[in-house]
């Protein structure tokens, strides 16, 4: 996963492989930061088993999300650790401090008092293909929708975890649900009669597969026939943004690297967007994110944001499923961890055990 980071606009690969920060971190109260390059012993370092390797390229906070000479990085488990097990179990047996973005299926295993939940910008969609398959019918689009029932995704899949879909934007972007307006014109449900899909998703997010699993049964029932697709998401990416899949399970972060609202719309939404996934082309929702992109107001901007997001849902090509939590494990003794919705900071100056 060390496709170059796009030039113009955002893409999921940022938000996929985007390091917490992890600068000035030290242990025991007045010992003091350790210093860069020194070996302080394992008692004097805070041990962090990352979800995603450091990645100092894709980061916006350059080098300081790779200096790691401060911590005791379990680096083994970014790359053998693809459900979370070893994370979890990590911070059981006391072999490291903090345990970053749990998975929901190891989230139980861990007492009460070391899990931390928090709400993240971070929303998980199905992107229909509106721009070339059995999806280029509004209908078809309007019948898919109409099927998914996002509160046993928030409830089954994800144990609680998460809060069923209300829009591209979450609980946890504080402004969006008093000002989200609803989307209006949508086309009639036609009837799929055995309309063959092709439903794909990556497997780098645990639950992620699980939902594609629960989707495929309910659009079964709804009346499609679904072939489903689980792959790495390096082995992913170039297929499902040339189009070869009728439908894609997608984990966004909404605000991505920026906190800007609009860029994720211009990237994942319009006509000439680098990540439509949805192959979503259509003039109204380009005319309303072209001007959110031409506000410079923040509270306008907002608004402007939300006008566009209910014209992107108006043409059933994003269907939001579920807006995540992060659980992060926390060792008894630790304080200071930077529990951000952003996903961006987990360890800073006054994190410590």
């Amino acid at each position: 996963m060390s496709l170059p980071r796009p030039t113009r606009r955002p893409r999921l690969l940022t938000a996929l492989l985007l390091t917490p920060l992890l600068t000035g971190c030290f242990a025991e109260s007045g010992a003091g930061p350790a210093a860069e390059g020194t070996d302080g012993g394992e008692g004097t370092r805070l041990r962090v088993a990352l979800a995603f390797p450091p990645a100092e390229r894709l980061s916006p906070y350059g080098a300081d999300a790779t200096i790691l000479s401060r911590l005791g990085v379990t680096e083994g488990l970014t790359s053998l650790d693809a459900n979370g097990t070893a994370r979890a179990n990590a911070l059981r047996t006391g072999d490291t401090d903090i345990a970053e973005a749990v998975p929901v299926a190891q989230a139980t295993t861990l007492d009460a008092d070391t899990r931390r939940e928090t709400a993240t910008t971070r929303t998980t969609s199905l992107l229909l293909n509106s721009g070339s398959g059995p999806f280029t019918s509004a209908g078809l689009r309007a019948a898919a929708r109409a099927a998914v029932d996002t509160s046993a995704l928030a409830k089954g899949v994800y144990e609680g975890h998460a809060d069923a879909g209300a829009g591209i934007y979450g609980p946890a972007v504080s402004w969006a649900a008093a000002g989200r307006v609803q989307p209006v014109g949508r086309a009639k449900a036609t009837r799929p009669d055995r309309t063959a899909v092709t439903l794909a998703t990556y497997d780098n997010r645990p639950e992620l597969p699980e939902v594609a699993q629960v989707l495929k049964q309910q659009l079964e029932k709804a009346g499609f026939a679904v072939k489903l697709v689980v792959r790495d998401y390096s082995r992913l990416e170039s297929d499902a943004l040339a189009g070869k899949f009728d439908a894609f399970v997608l984990a966004r972060n909404t605000l991505v690297d920026t906190g800007d609202p609009v860029a994720v719309l211009a990237s994942d939404h319009t006509c000439d967007g680098g990540y439509n996934i949805a192959r979503l082309c259509d003039s109204e929702v380009d005319r309303a994110v072209a001007e959110a992109e031409a506000t410079a107001d923040t509270g306008k901007r907002r608004d402007a944001a939300l006008a566009a997001e209910a014209e992107i849902l108006g043409t059933d090509a994003v269907v939001p499923l579920v807006h995540q939590r992060v659980i992060t494990g926390v060792g008894a003794g630790v304080k200071g961890v930077r529990l951000d919705p952003y996903e961006r900071v987990l360890v800073g100056t006054g994190t410590r055990r």
